[in-house]
């Protein structure tokens, strides 16, 4: 089920994060309406798509795909869009999952900026009757166990991802002794722990080394900051694996900083935009797409359903390619 639409340029500018943060937010939610014959008809259900940092260009443009959707079913539900200011910001994501429960909206889709800490808030959700979806970062399994509840993912899988990022980028680096460096996600993020799974069997299966793994938080400006320091301390390191597009772009501005932009390769992960830009250029090598335009599209889907009673399991698995400079010229 995979497509060939790439991601638009998302803008980040405050007025559209401003934007994003309530999408039919103020309306009611009332068990019926009136048609002019004065018959009564069930409302529309309202989906609330929780996300992380929408200064984070794939966040921003999962939210302008699932308002586009919206858009097109206008007739079967109301959108409401909240994220968060960075990734890091756990309590405001507990605060939003609380307030969207006390608006009384009928689901939540949910990426949760940490697969344990939003457990608790979400158990209280589906005690309230709410139909909760998780999304991009699957929550804790024995956490969710322990709190007797099931909630389904609808996600990539992030290790066979990264695995084919890190197989491509072993084929680039083949038939020499080498050298490389990790950025990790937030460790306490299931995708980010299985992006670094990926990683780390592709390099393996290469004999490739790596010689230093380090969180950098989902961030460029700290990826930026943690690519220099590897690079100092390390400067036979020939290739940096970023577990998402951003920490990539602070890794390219480390390599460059450091002369050593026609040396040291780079790959991500999310496709975002301005990492499709880098490709071309040959400032990164690889990413891997998991379609973050549909990914809330999938989940908003999968909440309808639950709605309608209409189970669909405790996991629905959506796709993840190979982006490369070859892939995008064949666009």
């Amino acid at each position: 089920m995979s497509t060939t639409e790439l991601m638009g340029r998302a803008s980040l500018t405050a007025g559209l994060i401003a934007g994003l943060i309530l999408t039919n937010g103020c309306s009611s939610n009332p068990e019926s309406t009136s048609t002019a014959a004065g018959e009564s008809v069930p409302s529309k259900p309202r989906v609330a798509l929780i996300m992380k940092s929408l200064a984070n260009e794939f966040f921003s443009v999962m939210a302008k795909g699932a308002e586009t959707h919206q858009a097109q079913h206008a007739d079967e539900y109301h959108l409401v869009v909240n994220g968060i200011k960075d990734e890091r910001d756990l309590s405001r994501q507990v605060s939003l999952v609380e307030e969207m429960v006390a608006s009384g909206v009928d689901a939540i889709v949910i990426a949760p900026a940490d697969s344990k800490a939003l457990v608790p808030a979400l158990r209280r959700a589906k005690k309230a009757g709410i139909a909760v979806v998780n999304i991009d970062n699957q929550l804790d399994q024995q956490i969710l166990k322990d709190e007797n509840i099931t909630i389904p993912f609808v996600g990539p899988d992030n290790q066979a991802g990264a695995k084919k990022v890190g197989d491509f980028l072993a084929k680039e680096l083949a038939g020499e002794d080498k050298r490389v460096a990790i950025l990790e996600g937030i460790r306490t993020s299931f995708n980010a722990q299985q992006r670094l799974k990926g990683f780390e069997a592709s390099m393996a299966e290469a004999g490739i080394t790596i010689v230093d793994s380090q969180s950098a938080e989902w961030e460029m400006s700290k990826a930026n900051n943690i690519a220099s320091s590897m690079l100092s301390e390390h400067p036979e390191i020939s290739a940096i694996l970023a577990a998402n597009d951003s920490m990539a772009l602070g890794a390219i501005a480390a390599v460059k900083s450091a002369g050593r932009s026609d040396e040291v390769k780079i790959v991500g992960f999310d496709n975002i935009t301005a990492i499709q830009a880098a490709i071309k250029e040959g400032k990164v090598l690889a990413t891997a797409d998991q379609y973050g335009d549909q990914l809330a599209i999938f989940g908003i889907e999968a909440a309808l359903k639950e709605l309608k009673g209409e189970g669909i399991g405790e996991n629905v698995e959506t796709p993840v390619d190979l982006v490369t400079k070859e892939t995008l010229e064949k666009e």
